[in-house]
């Protein structure tokens, strides 16, 4: 090995060395500055989550760049390769295709904010969760069961999406009991009102005339007559999806005991069977 390949080699070395402490120290400061200050200064964490997450990136894409340009046998290797590589740039653009897509994805995001760090999301299949990450490839999404979903920015992008933090974190949830068609309907509509209003995570919703005119805190509605029930509907406001997930569990089991302490029945499904045995010895009993 001569001299001059020895110093290329250590140009290399030092070049990466320098660019992997300069990405690692960058993005802990990054880090730290989003978890503590971010709050503090009333800022929006994602762009500075997304920048973080992009600081690697860059940082390695301009180590490589300044190695090319260094070294003269790379530099004429790679101007070789632009010259001529048509079939080549054709081949890697189909390959980066999706890369890039969920780069530019991951920028309009960052642009158009339809969600931000912290944010709770929903996707049109039912999966559920906070926003922990938005990277250069992919948003990293926390559910309630504490897994991770990792969706690249480019399928998040063409998804619907309902984010629950967007102008009001209050959501109404609806809440459904069913009563048998012997029970008092009046009756249990009293109980399941009564045990909602009791409930310490209500928001009282209704606005200064509502509250006027003596119009009820929550809304209690007969939605269907089914084959076995008749379906009661409270509409309850409360504050983010995670109070809405207990006050609906708590209300399910408050509202079941006060049904069961008050005589209103819980239907289930009545099934009447037929033995063909028993028909065969009726039809030979009547000849």
């Amino acid at each position: 090995m001569n001299k001059e390949t020895f110093h290329y080699i250590l140009l290399v070395v030092i070049t990466i060395v320098i660019a992997f402490l300069l990405s690692m120290i960058l993005r802990k400061i990054l880090n730290v500055f989003i978890t503590k200050y971010a709050k503090r200064l009333k800022t929006d964490p994602t762009n500075f989550s997304f920048i973080k997450n992009s600081v690697g990136f860059i940082i390695y894409t301009i180590a490589i760049i300044f190695i090319f340009i260094k070294i003269p046998y790379l530099k004429s290797l790679g101007t070789a390769l632009f010259a001529g590589a048509g079939i080549l740039t054709v081949i890697v653009g189909f390959a980066s295709q999706k890369a890039f897509a969920n780069i530019i994805s991951g920028i309009f995001i960052l642009i158009f904010k339809p969600f931000k760090i912290s944010d709770i999301i929903e996707f049109k299949d039912g999966q559920k969760g906070v926003v922990e990450e938005i990277t250069l490839r992919h948003t990293m999404i926390k559910d309630f069961e504490n897994r991770r979903i990792i969706i690249p920015n480019s399928v998040i992008s063409e998804e619907t999406i309902i984010n629950s933090n967007i102008h009001d974190e209050k959501i109404r949830k609806h809440i459904v009991f069913s009563i048998s068609y012997d029970s008092n309907i009046d009756k249990a509509i009293d109980i399941i009102r009564d045990e909602v209003q009791k409930h310490p995570m209500l928001i009282d919703n209704r606005t200064k005339e509502e509250i006027a005119n003596n119009e009820p805190c929550v809304i209690v509605r007969v939605i269907a007559l089914s084959d076995f029930s008749v379906d009661i509907k409270a509409y309850v406001w409360t504050a983010g999806n995670s109070n809405a997930f207990s006050i609906q569990c708590d209300l399910l089991k408050s509202v079941k005991e006060r049904f069961d302490k008050e005589g209103i029945e819980i239907p289930f499904p009545y099934r009447t069977i037929v033995y063909k045995k028993d028909m065969t010895n009726g039809e030979e009993n009547s000849k």
